[in-house]
């Protein structure tokens, strides 16, 4: 761990040991740390500061601002969603990077909150993964209590505030929270800094300028849900086609007033056909 880390202090080395195990076969003496007994903490590093550790050695971070890092978030995905006057679209790849080296073509990165919510996952699988089904059993308790369905906007504030208390500590996470709740169809974006935004459109990741591009180009109120799912599919396509990160499996979903179903797994090299064939159609 130490040529990873740098001049770091030491964290400890065996952090997935189980209760029962108590010393390392690899010869090495790890230092001691409290066993997790609730399922929703973790372990974080045994330093004096935990966040400026964390923040210095394992900040995602833009440009080359995490040069001085040994170790760095390498990713890159392509997510999307926007609501209509039918519902929401929500739309997404499904390629998982670790730089160059292409890790999965097959993550899912729609998150299936509740019937009626759904989450994006951008940024670090882990942590988006982690968090967000993490927000699944803050909603189900939310349920228990109240005896009613937790609204979109609570359920993005309940992700905000979780990421508010880690504010610093390292985390990467880009997500989009939506459903359809009393109020309507909700679409709200969180980050790892606790940023929640609402508006109507979002793209997250590094496909997200491409996709951008056909949003704003094609994207109205009105569409049709036949047109909104075309749209959503082709946003991901050119993001795909154009961003090396991106590719893999698009899944799309339609969130209604019932709750959301999923429309299609599609693969994108099969989708570049498909708009080959249409676009050589219009040039003829």
């Amino acid at each position: 761990m130490s040529s990873l880390l740098g001049e770091a202090p030491s964290i400890p080395v065996d952090l997935l040991s189980c209760p029962s195990s108590s010393s390392l076969s690899l010869g090495l003496s790890a230092p001691s740390f409290t066993t997790v007994t609730d399922p929703s903490s973790f372990l974080i590093p045994n330093v004096a500061d935990p966040a400026f550790y964390c923040s210095k050695n394992f900040a995602s971070a833009s440009g080359d601002k995490d040069k001085d890092q040994v170790v760095k978030f390498a990713k890159g995905t392509t997510t999307l969603a926007f609501k209509f006057n039918e519902g929401i679209i929500v739309s997404v790849d499904s390629r998982s990077t670790m730089g160059a080296y292409i890790a999965s073509q097959t993550v899912k990165k729609i998150i299936e909150i509740n019937p009626f919510l759904l989450g994006t996952m951008a940024g670090g699988a882990a942590d988006c993964s982690f968090w967000e089904r993490n927000l699944g059993q803050q909603c189900r308790l939310y349920e228990l209590r109240n005896k009613k369905r937790i609204s979109v906007a609570a359920a993005s504030k309940l992700l905000a505030n979780t990421m508010n208390s880690y504010r610093g500590y390292g985390l990467s996470m880009g997500t989009m929270v939506t459903g359809w709740d009393d109020t309507g169809p909700q679409l709200y974006y969180v980050d790892n800094d606790a940023t929640r935004l609402h508006d109507n459109l979002f793209s997250v990741g590094s496909g997200s300028t491409y996709a951008y591009g056909v949003l704003d180009t094609f994207y109205r109120p009105d569409l049709t849900v036949a047109e909104a799912i075309d749209l959503g599919k082709r946003a991901i396509y050119h993001a795909t086609h154009r961003d090396a990160y991106s590719g893999g499996i698009n899944n799309l979903y339609h969130v209604k007033e019932d709750g959301w179903t999923k429309i299609h797994a599609i693969d994108v090299n099969q989708l570049h056909y498909e708009f080959r064939d249409e676009k050589n159609e219009m040039v003829a």
